[in-house]
């Protein structure tokens, strides 16, 4: 976490308060109603019972120049750090806004950004970036969860967070180990030192949640990213078919017939489908596969959104 708030110190203060013994925590919506929920399972129960499904992971190419190889090189991460931003009712959008422009001031950035309907990847996951002191950031991929402030939405960012921490893992063929390759920035601090963040501890607590039930819910979408084939996949369950290539980069787009640059999804017979979503003309997209089709090189600018060479140009890193 980096937040844009770090000056006020009651953040910490009332991590201190919560403690990790709690069995129930009383959770206050915006409308002032008030929800019990258990402390044991209740929001992974909740995503489970309402059939809440992660959302696909945008690609996008962000600001930060600084990039660099992990401790054992470049494309060898060691897990995933999570973070929360302290910065309540900021979204996604928000903050990938905030950090694209203030990276230099604040000396921060993360690999992604997930609230309860987006998750935005803003760095290639092949290098190191600045968000957990010296000795995390050589070693993990960095994701940060947005504040949101009702149960049902910090149930979908939780799917999406713990879907975007499996789907790395298993994209760079990591074991899912809690406090090792799963691991919270408190614990970074804990462990190598080089910050003193405590997050997300404070803000899972708010919603009777912890690092241990976030675990189970990785566990989950892991299990189902590797039966169903690894992480080419466009969300659980769903397979993509095969000549997809692992280069990274970025992609300039334009299309000289429109205002748009159409996209397509690849079915799971290999052919493909128009999306109902397009790029803007001239827009720069990060891009981290390649996929040959009927003499086409397509990237992958979206978790299952492809745009044609006919409209791209390729830069790798």
């Amino acid at each position: 976490m980096f937040s844009k708030k770090k000056w006020f110190v009651g953040l910490f203060a009332a991590v201190a308060m919560v403690g990790a013994g709690f069995v129930t925590s009383s959770i206050v919506e915006p409308n002032g109603a008030s929800q019990v929920v258990k402390a044991d399972s209740a929001i992974n129960n909740y995503i489970a019972n309402n059939g809440i499904q992660p959302v696909s992971i945008q690609y996008r190419t962000g600001t930060f120049d600084q990039q660099f190889p992990y401790e054992n090189g470049v494309g060898k991460p060691e897990g995933v750090v999570i973070h929360e931003t302290a910065d309540p009712g900021a979204t996604a959008e928000n903050e990938v806004t905030f950090f694209n422009r203030e990276w230099k001031n604040i000396q921060s950035y993360v690999h992604a950004f997930v609230d309860d309907t987006e998750i935005i990847n803003i760095s290639s996951a092949d290098y190191g970036v600045w968000g957990c002191g010296p000795y995390g950031n050589a070693k993990f991929i960095q994701v940060e969860v947005c504040e949101v402030g009702t149960t049902d939405q910090f149930a979908r960012s939780m799917a999406n967070q713990a879907y975007y921490t499996a789907y790395r893992l298993v994209q760079y063929g990591l074991p899912d180990i809690p406090g090792e390759t799963v691991i919270s920035h408190h614990q970074v601090s804990q462990k190598f030192g080089g910050t003193d963040h405590v997050d997300p501890d404070g803000y899972f607590a708010k919603w009777g949640y912890d690092m241990n039930q976030f675990n189970d819910l990785v566990a989950k979408y892991y299990n189902q990213l590797k039966n169903d084939g690894g992480a080419t996949n466009s969300t659980p369950g769903t397979n993509n078919n095969g000549g997809v290539s692992g280069s990274e980069g970025s992609v300039t787009v334009k299309n000289p017939n429109s205002y748009a640059v159409p996209l397509v999804a690849f079915q799971n017979d290999g052919t493909t489908k128009r999306s109902n979503r397009g790029l803007a003309n001239n827009s720069g997209w990060y891009t981290d596969q390649q996929k040959s089709y009927n003499g086409h090189t397509y990237y992958r600018v979206s978790t299952n959104e492809w745009v044609e060479d006919t409209y791209s140009t390729f830069a790798g890193y």
